[in-house]
């Protein structure tokens, strides 16, 4: 295909290891930030909410993270193998000595992944790995045969959960992030970030008349011979073998008074003005040494740590959460991307799940990059960026790897229908339902004939009510509907129906359609069709279904300012 040049922000749908060779070039990105789903002992599912606020009782997986050795890992093993580099070397070690096992088979796929990611980075970039540690050692190694063992800057952890009651065992209660860069001119800002409220207690102890303050060295360790090795009022540092080091400019509060030729005055004549301005604190013991008084109203923050414990994790009823499996605070990227970008830079996510990275980057007027493999995924993020930015695909960013003809449609939906589905589900957009699909082993949940659900509010006294969505991609009948008719009238609160088909539907099926009849909104004083017939090539030239009142369907993103950022061609 060769690759493209892209000039605005982009979201793929698709693998990222295709997307990664086919549409980026070298050394085009500013930052990465990727965390790879792993965890060998469970599938992690998107919850919904019912009417109630309880789980519901249906949920969908949004990917399975247990990896298998298969025939595809065996070539991509053999491949990277071929190159004969460190790399190769130390995955033949690896296979050798743990064996083809889901560790490894997870281990080559990242490994093909990082090679790529490593290309694209500029050399004044980034790359964060977010992973926890199960195999975050494997997975150091790895980069560190990749981007240089002489790169790595950080390992970064996260407090994600506040308590794990583990019976045998300390209880995990972080995540790991590897931070490398390219080379070793990194672009690096200066975050800061609050100061913690202990470590103010405990530091800032005193106060006078300009508030509170902590206590700050006025010297520094060694003895030296010129000015600031003086005695100054008697005292003479040379005797603690230390020297005279006055705060830098920086340090000085902001009602500092400069005086005419400060810079050039001696370190004496500098700590007596310092001493004028009352910034001095000499101690109540004899021969003790004087403190710089650092006051607490113009410390802006500490510098980040590479222990993060005043982010917190997602709650429940936090207003960010969307409800897909291993979402990261946004707090938690924009410290990251404000660290390591400057605006206008490109950030990528190449598995950017329900956009949280892409949410961050759009906020700090970064130009973003984003990949995932599941059209639940892409169905998210539009959803997010709307709700967040009033923007949309097409105008404000490009969106590649969704169908958008008949033709994409019926291809997808060969490939894999129940992918078909999640992506036909995005188009109203319906959350999904039913079961836990796995088109790898070809089965599927029962679904109790319902593969989507949209909630809407239409009456004052709030209580959600369902519209029932049904996909199909092969032949289809006015039974269909009438099936349909029945699982509405079945299932609790539900009052309409969706029928969406890849095949166009008979005279028949719009006959029955209309005698099935409509739901009549008291609120609205309107009626409404009770089921509503749509063809996906209607849906893609934009076609939307009716209903009254509210939209409750997916949880809204909270509003950002919009402020649509000038994009430069990304290569």
């Amino acid at each position: 295909m060769g690759q493209r040049v892209i000039s605005k922000n982009t979201l793929f749908y698709g693998d990222n290891l295709t997307i990664l060779r086919d549409y980026l070039a070298d050394e085009t990105i500013d930052l990465i930030y990727l965390d790879p789903p792993f965890n060998s002992s469970r599938n992690y599912n998107v919850l919904y909410k019912d009417e109630s606020g309880a789980d519901a009782e249906a949920q969908i997986v949004a990917f399975e993270d247990t990896w298998h050795w298969s025939q595809g890992t065996e070539a991509q093993y053999r491949q990277l193998s071929a190159v004969g580099d460190e790399l190769a070397r130390l995955l033949d070690t690896l296979v050798t000595v743990v064996g083809r096992n889901q560790m490894t088979a997870y281990l080559v796929m990242m490994a093909a992944r990082l090679v790529e990611l490593h290309r694209v980075l500029k050399p004044t970039g980034s790359l964060y790995l977010h992973c926890d540690p199960t195999a975050s050692h494997y997975l150091k190694m790895i980069l560190d045969m990749i981007l240089g063992v002489g790169n790595f800057q950080n390992e970064i952890i996260w407090k994600r959960t506040s308590s794990h009651n583990r019976a045998k065992r300390w209880g995990p209660v972080h995540d790991v992030i590897l931070y490398y860069s390219k080379s070793d001119k990194p672009r690096w800002n200066r975050v800061l970030q609050s100061l913690d409220d202990g470590y103010v207690k405990s530091f800032y102890k005193y106060s006078d008349d300009q508030g509170e303050y902590r206590l700050s060295d006025l010297t520094g360790p060694g003895i030296r011979t010129g000015d600031s090795g003086k005695p100054w009022k008697e005292i003479d540092p040379t005797l603690k073998e230390r020297h005279w080091e006055p705060p830098p400019d920086r340090a000085l509060p902001s009602w500092f008074a400069f005086p005419e030729n400060y810079v050039l005055m001696t370190v004496q004549e500098r700590l007596d003005v310092l001493d004028a301005q009352g910034l001095i604190y000499f101690p109540k013991k004899a021969g003790g040494i004087p403190s710089f008084k650092r006051y607490l109203s113009d410390n802006s923050g500490a510098t980040i740590q590479d222990v993060i414990v005043d982010i917190s994790p997602i709650g429940a009823q936090a207003k960010e959460r969307t409800g897909y499996p291993t979402q990261k605070p946004l707090a938690l990227l924009e410290r990251i991307i404000q660290a390591s970008s400057n605006p206008g830079e490109v950030v990528l996510d190449p598995f950017c799940g329900c956009g949280t990275t892409v949410h961050a980057a759009q906020k700090l007027k970064r130009t973003w990059v984003g990949i995932d493999i599941t059209p639940l995924a892409t169905a998210l993020i539009k959803s997010r960026l709307y709700d967040a930015f009033k923007i949309e695909a097409k105008t404000n960013y490009d969106l590649i790897g969704e169908p958008t003809t008949l033709s994409d449609a019926q291809h997808l939906a060969k490939q894999d229908r129940y992918q078909f589905q999640w992506w036909a589900l995005g188009l109203l957009p319906a959350r999904p339902y039913g079961g836990q699909a796995d088109s790898k082993r070809g089965k599927k949940g029962a679904d109790k004939g319902i593969d989507g659900i949209i909630t809407f509010q239409d009456s004052k006294d709030g209580a959600d009510k369902r519209i029932i969505v049904q996909v199909k991609s092969g032949k289809v009948s006015s039974r269909d509907l009438r099936d349909l008719h029945g699982t509405i009238e079945r299932e609790k609160n539900a009052v309409m129906g969706v029928f969406i088909t890849l095949e166009p539907p008979s005279k028949n099926m719009e006959i029955e359609q209309m005698e099935i009849g409509y739901y009549h909104s008291a609120e609205f004083n309107r009626d409404y069709p009770k089921i509503q017939l749509f063809t996906i090539e209607q849906l893609l030239a934009g076609a939307k279904i009716k209903f009254p009142g509210t939209d409750t369907t997916l949880k809204r993103a909270q509003p950002e300012q919009p402020e649509l950022v000038e994009q430069s061609p990304l290569l």
